[in-house]
């Protein structure tokens, strides 16, 4: 029988099924269902838990063995089977359908497994599986939705944020749906119950995601050399990544020559940086750069960026001399300095 994912905790409440089978790419949800299995279980006698993980060297048999096994104190057991792949093979297809028809009333078993492609979907065995238990498919959380999940989580630990920050949390967090919930258990820690002010978020957010290479493409839009040249020497000695600092730089560099043509071909300022989710202190340092920061110094600078990736990849560039911290080094300051 498949459940929808919301409908999990009322039915655990009820007697459990013999079978659950949660599906997802997304690892925190499906952690976060089967902890509630997990938890139901133990509530209910099932006290023993034995794993088994599907890799290369995994024998069927064990799954079979660890069913009919007895419990060492006679009490009720949790069997977990986690096939990481999807895949479990001809042999163990026909295993999962054995295994299904003979349960034993003394075990509860909880199958994980990733997002299943269209024809594994269709396959004997997952037909199986949803016949003789609970099988839980869980989506994707997709982009558009993000804000509104992270509003949700912040709501269940009493805190609420204007759209504009939920925004924020969103694009920072790249859709990692495990690094949205540390950022989230963070301003819960950080900040009390009621309403989060924009700059408390992206304060929070920003001391883990990067802060110091995201600091430094603020201290190339500002024109600050002194402090782009310390920060940059400190992330150097740091053992930071410089692919990282050139990404953050050239996103930087790209988004100036948006916002360039855009005002060029007649668009609000404002109405771009909205588009382009620019918020907060970045939102007002662009303007500014924009002024300062010349198109030709930019289009000569997103060329250039891509002879320091030349250089970070070990080849030569026509541009710089020295190593590639120096040629990064380079680069912001043409931009910081306009040239």
């Amino acid at each position: 029988m498949q459940l929808r994912p919301d409908a999990l905790d009322a039915h655990l409440q009820r007697q459990l099924a013999p079978l659950y089978v949660i599906t997802s790419d997304e690892h925190l949800l499906a952690l976060e269902a089967a902890d509630k299995i997990r938890k139901a279980a133990r509530a209910q006698g099932y006290t023993e838990r034995d794993v088994l993980t599907v890799e290369r060297s995994f024998k069927w048999g064990e799954l079979l063995a660890a069913n009919q096994a007895l419990s060492l104190f006679g009490d009720k057991k949790l069997i977990e089977l986690r096939i990481p792949t999807g895949k479990p093979g001809k042999d163990g297809g026909a295993a999962l359908q054995a295994y299904v028809k003979d349960l034993s009333p003394d075990n509860l078993t909880l199958i994980t497994l990733p997002k299943l492609d269209w024809q594994t979907a269709k396959a004997a065995w997952v037909g199986a599986l949803q016949q003789a238990g609970i099988y839980v498919e869980i989506p994707n959380v997709e982009r558009a939705a993000l804000p509104g999940w992270i509003g949700n989580r912040l709501a269940a630990q009493g805190q609420s944020a204007d759209r504009q920050a939920l925004d924020f949390i969103a694009d920072r967090v790249e859709g990692n749906l495990l690094a949205a919930h540390q950022e989230i258990q963070k301003l819960g820690l950080l900040h009390g119950a009621g309403k989060l002010a924009f700059e408390q978020v992206h304060d929070a957010v920003l001391n883990v995601a990067r802060y110091d290479v995201f600091k430094l493409s603020e201290a190339m839009l500002s024109g600050d050399p002194a402090r782009l040249v310390r920060m940059l020497e400190g992330l150097k000695g740091e053992g930071e990544a410089l692919p990282l600092v050139l990404w953050a730089v050239t996103e930087e560099i790209r988004t100036l020559l948006k916002l360039k043509a855009g005002v060029a071909a007649g668009r609000p300022l404002g109405a771009l940086l909205k588009e382009y989710r620019i918020w907060g202190p970045r939102e007002r340092m662009m303007e500014p750069a924009l002024r300062r920061v010349s198109l030709p110094v930019l289009e000569a600078a997103l060329q250039q960026a891509a002879q320091v990736d030349k250089m970070v990849k070990g080849l030569r560039s026509k541009d710089f001399a020295g190593d590639a911290w120096d040629a990064m080094l380079q680069l912001a300051l043409k931009v910081c300095k306009n040239g």
